[in-house]
């Protein structure tokens, strides 16, 4: 561990603040705040690409990943379930790797030569796109089961972060709770567009083959874990810049019944729901609180309707939220005052009555400099505390 003086002054103002709030543990302040109740402070989380983890851990001299979650004061744990982060079936000699719905993704470079080079895995191959019926679809021979993971080692990777920490069980990107998601990557997103508009009965047979999968395995996941997870967490991208991808109608007609099944579920094991989506989702939100969402992710501020501060007043008594950060603009582009600016802002409008925790409406990029970064997370403790 490093001790130079440029070390410690690296660290000296978070620890500073992180001491003058903190009062309780993350799990007891986190439970509040999703119960609608002020904590001693906003809880945090965090969500960062491998690159920028890998720069703040040399910035404030972390050497592991836990170390750095634990410094910079977030209180949320992620158990990604049965499954590993990333998980790879079969790999093709041209260089892509099946997933378990067979999909098959390639890793591409961005940035390539430049300060915020970093790598993605991106979606190559659709295995059902070119299918015309339901009939080949329904015999499609890569549908996953259930039955294919070890569920005996969930509990005592949630039971580690217990008690002092939240647990948030997730699942990895490509195996998260969902439908319209992979439905994409199953059909392509131009085909799964033409099929909502035009091809009714095929939506309905690959949206009835992935609801039936995860209701089959999050019970599982919820038994192994044995009450060592505190939220349970799905994700799916039904909203775009101005405004959601399906209409209200539509999400009603092909996706209500599985996000409903899917909160009942959880619900049914003690466990609250978090829903990530991009986008504008505004005229879906009294839909999602009537199915039983308990908190909304994401929050992306630079979509239209997604202010934290009229998303509060208008859902706040029944929907707690997280996110609201904006990398989009203000943490790639902006400047440190900006940052603080924004937190700030997110805290006055959020923090009253919890119901909120700090985080980034998606994964801080790696075209994010670690200005901007150390401003974040010591903004978060200058104004989250109650």
């Amino acid at each position: 561990m490093k001790e130079d003086k440029l070390y410690k002054d690296r660290r000296y103002k978070i620890n500073e603040l992180r001491a003058k709030n903190e009062k309780m543990t993350a799990r007891e302040r986190t439970l509040k705040a999703i119960n609608f109740e002020e904590a001693d402070r906003i809880p945090i989380d965090n969500w960062m690409v491998p690159e920028i983890k890998k720069r703040c851990q040399e910035y404030w001299g972390c050497e592991t990943d836990n170390e750095l979650l634990a410094f910079l004061g977030v209180d949320v744990r992620d158990n990604y379930g049965p499954s590993y982060v990333g998980q790879e079936f079969k790999k093709f000699d041209d260089g892509t790797v099946a997933d378990l719905w067979g999909v098959r993704r390639k890793i591409v470079t961005y940035g390539k030569g430049t300060s915020y080079e970093g790598i993605f895995k991106e979606v190559a191959w659709s295995p059902l796109e070119h299918m015309n019926t339901v009939e080949e679809i329904n015999s499609y021979d890569g549908w996953p089961s259930p039955d294919w993971w070890d569920y005996s080692k969930v509990k005592s990777d949630c039971a580690a972060w217990h008690p002092e920490y939240f647990v948030l069980n997730k699942g990895d990107r490509l195996d998260r709770t969902a439908q319209l998601k992979p439905m994409m990557y199953l059909r392509g997103i131009e085909q799964t567009f033409i099929d909502l508009a035009e091809n009714p009965k095929i939506v309905e047979c690959i949206r009835d083959h992935v609801v039936n999968y995860f209701v089959e395995y999050n019970p599982r996941v919820f038994e192994a874990v044995g009450g060592e997870v505190d939220m349970f967490m799905m994700g799916d991208d039904v909203g775009g810049q101005r405004g959601p991808l399906i209409s209200r109608e539509m999400w009603r007609r092909y996706f209500r019944d599985g996000f409903r099944k899917y909160c009942d579920i959880a619900h049914s094991f003690g466990l609250k729901v978090m829903y990530h989506t991009c986008g504008d989702v505004y005229q879906l939100i009294p839909d999602f609180i009537d199915n039983g969402l308990d908190m909304l992710q994401s929050l992306q501020p630079r979509a239209t309707n997604m202010d934290i501060k009229r998303l509060k007043q208008e859902f706040g008594k029944h929907l707690s939220f997280q996110g609201a950060m904006d990398i989009q603009q203000v943490l790639p582009l902006g400047r440190a005052e900006d940052v603080k600016k924004m937190v700030k802002y997110a805290a006055d409008n959020a923090k009253p009555g919890g119901g909120y925790i700090f985080c980034t409406s998606h994964n801080i990029q790696a075209d994010t400099s670690m200005e901007n970064v150390v401003a974040l997370f010591e903004a978060y403790h200058e104004y989250g505390g109650y």
